[in-house]
């Protein structure tokens, strides 16, 4: 089946032809993987194919697609949402199943995705009780135009998703922010039913199977879910890196996965790289896939006079890669080249300092289920500190991505599994081999955006990694992504109350250091300002004898403040708006110092447990809210904390 929306194209496909878009398909999280294979993805072996049948109850003529443009702009293309309405039913006891919930039986409430349906209830008893989660059920209809073959995604679900379509079970998948996939067969003219149970109990038994967070166990479909037409062959997970030449021009060196779903033939994959009035073709090799394989192909073209990408002038140009009559994917790519000098991070040949503060995925009321005004506040508050950085612990959604690289903000960025400091819960082969597939999803699904600047394996890492596991994923991820993409930085957090003394083998691939440095707030609470200052210092000049050859950030430091405090004392406005200044004033004072983040830009909500950690033994009288992270330069409601405009001035001043 030839998709309709590729019939009778030819070439690659224009601009109006590539309107709808899709995120990367293959190989994400959900698809069986050879855990050992490093460049060529196995053939997805979980996607089970259903049609409407006796189990749908109700399949029926479509009086409304039920579709939406995605809110992601790059992908295979042909991507449309299922925005909704849908509807959610939550299942305290869990007994939708012998309710008949898999099959639609409920009527449950209507929300719009993305939905977290305990997302207003986050502090005292009751967000104790939101916080250990429950059981949601969502369903909605839709129909597409020509029946066929479908791509049915999902960006993330929270924890535990278990997909019926027409009352078929399609499967199961385990993990949030890891995008998932299924294929089927739709009809036309039919309205399908969706079924989606959404399992998010437990947060302690998550954190045992290597699933723990450091912000609020918000439960349900947390970001899109979408469907695509399925034509002959497939193109996904293209990857890109520019390497810029002593004459002034670019080698750009492009890969994609193509996928070929017939007999074994030559797949006629073709591309160009194109800004404005320029095109620059992409010339990719004439090589036979067999049937249901997957290959990956390479190209290479240069740029005479390329349009760099970098922070004050994010150039970007459109990467489009076809297959005529079968297939399409686009992204908005930026030529840019990451290298480092010593222990300088150069962009394009130039230092850089990495300045800003780190963000949650986090928006009252809807907690890590933003919307697409949601992110683009996110980026407005960035720019609004002067932020030419950010950090986040987790992998971010696709579309904030691409706002990132739209305004020419930089992104260090967590993937791989979140642990709390000098922990890890990644134990035994099952956990590792879990650990290992999670980097490589996030690898394919973001590789090709120019604001990500460092894969960051480890959160807070202590002295020379955990014993149970941790040492030997760090060597094997640290290493193959230098392998997969030289073109970025490969980086590890290190716990600044416990780094190493002598960094060890573990550090071997590692390009840059993060450290974590809360000196006036979780140490020396109370000391004199000229203490704190020298005591950081001191802590930096540690670090650099222990990482001499390595880039240097600091990727968290800050402190608390809200109105329950006296200004002028710890937790108060005006305590966190100093402290800030001091740290932002002495790191910019020293050599060498690679970046300076702020943690965090917003307050966000955590374990409703959180009551400020070991503050309260150096300040026994402050006042926190409990299960709020205050840590933000902007309260959780938006507005605009003391510290913000302290935060913008000491960049400028920096930058200046």
């Amino acid at each position: 089946m030839v998709p309709a929306t590729m019939r009778r194209r030819r070439g690659i496909l224009g601009a109006a032809a590539l309107a709808l878009l899709v995120g990367v398909g293959v190989p994400v999280a959900g698809q069986a993987q050879n855990d050992d294979a490093v460049i060529t993805p196995v053939k997805p072996a979980n996607l089970a194919k259903v049609s409407p049948g006796a189990g749908s109850v109700r399949a029926r003529t479509a009086a409304s697609s039920g579709l939406v443009p995605s809110v992601i702009h790059g992908g295979a293309t042909g991507r449309m949402a299922l925005a909704g309405p849908w509807r959610v039913q939550t299942d305290r006891y869990d007994h939708g199943r012998l309710k008949g919930y898999q099959a639609g039986a409920f009527e449950g409430s209507r929300a719009m995705l993305p939905f977290s349906p305990n997302a207003k209830t986050l502090t005292g008893k009751a967000g104790a009780e939101s916080f250990r989660g429950t059981v949601a059920w969502y369903r909605t209809t839709f129909s597409v135009p020509t029946g066929g073959d479908y791509r049915l995604r999902f960006e993330s679900v929270n924890h535990r998703a278990t997909v019926y379509l027409d009352g078929r079970k399609l499967g199961t998948h385990l993990g949030e922010y890891l995008p998932f996939e299924y294929l089927v067969g739709l009809e036309e003219g039919v309205q399908h039913e969706l079924v989606v149970k959404a399992d998010w109990r437990g947060p302690l038994r998550m954190k045992k199977a290597g699933w723990h967070r450091t912000w609020f166990n918000f439960g349900g479909i947390n970001r899109e879910v979408s469907v695509r037409p399925v034509g002959t062959a497939e193109l996904t997970a293209p990857t890109i890196q520019t390497r810029l030449q002593p004459d002034g021009s670019a080698k750009v060196d492009v890969t994609i996965h193509a996928r070929n779903r017939i007999n074994a033939r030559s797949l006629p994959v073709s591309g160009v790289l194109r800004r404005g009035d320029e095109r620059y073709p992409l010339s990719f090799p004439d090589i036979v896939v067999a049937r249901g394989d997957t290959r990956v192909l390479y190209a290479q073209v240069t740029v005479p006079k390329p349009a760099l990408w970098a922070p004050g002038s994010p150039n970007l140009y459109d990467l489009e890669i076809g297959i005529p009559g079968e297939a399409g994917y686009v992204e908005k790519v930026g030529l840019r080249e990451i290298t480092r000098r010593g222990s300088d991070l150069l962009l394009n040949g130039q230092r850089i300092v990495l300045r800003g503060a780190s963000i949650h995925e986090d928006a009252k009321g809807r907690g890590d289920a933003v919307t697409a005004a949601d992110m683009d506040g996110l980026v407005k508050d960035l720019v609004s500190i002067g932020a030419n950085a950010t950090r986040a612990q987790h992998p971010l959604h696709p579309a904030l991505l691409e706002r990132l690289d739209a305004a020419g903000i930089l992104l260090w960025m967590g993937i791989g599994p979140v642990d709390a400091p000098g922990a890890w819960t990644s134990r035994g082969s099952k956990l590792q081999a879990q650990a290992r597939r999670r980097v490589r999803t996030t690898f394919f699904q973001t590789q090709t955006h120019p604001s990500l600047i460092a894969w960051n394996l480890v959160n807070e890492i202590a002295g020379n990694g955990h014993p149970a596991g941790q040492i030997p994923y760090i060597r094997t991820m640290s290493a193959e992504l230098k392998r997969r993409d030289p073109g970025r930085l490969v980086a590890l957090d290190v716990w600044g109350a416990h780094p190493p003394k002598k960094a060890g083998a573990v550090y071997r691939n590692i390009d840059a250091i993060g450290d974590t440095n809360y000196i006036g707030w979780y140490e020396k609470t109370k000391a004199r300002r000229s203490t704190v200052r020298k005591a950081i210092r001191d802590h930096i000049g540690l670090l650099r004898r222990v990482f001499p050859d390595k880039i240097l950030a600091v990727t968290e430091f800050g402190a608390e403040a809200n109105r329950l405090n006296p200004t002028n004392k710890p937790g108060g406005f005006r305590f966190q708006a100093d402290l800030l200044k001091l740290h932002l004033d002495v790191y910019s004072s020293i050599p060498k110092l690679s970046g300076m983040l702020v943690w965090n830009l917003r307050d966000f909500a955590v374990a409703p447990s959180f009551a400020g950690g070991s503050i309260r033994k150096q300040v026994p009288e402050i006042k926190i809210v409990k299960g709020i992270n205050q840590k933000g330069l902007f309260e959780y409601s938006g507005r605009r904390k003391p510290s913000a405009d302290v935060v913008k001035a000491a960049f400028a001043r920096a930058a200046g």
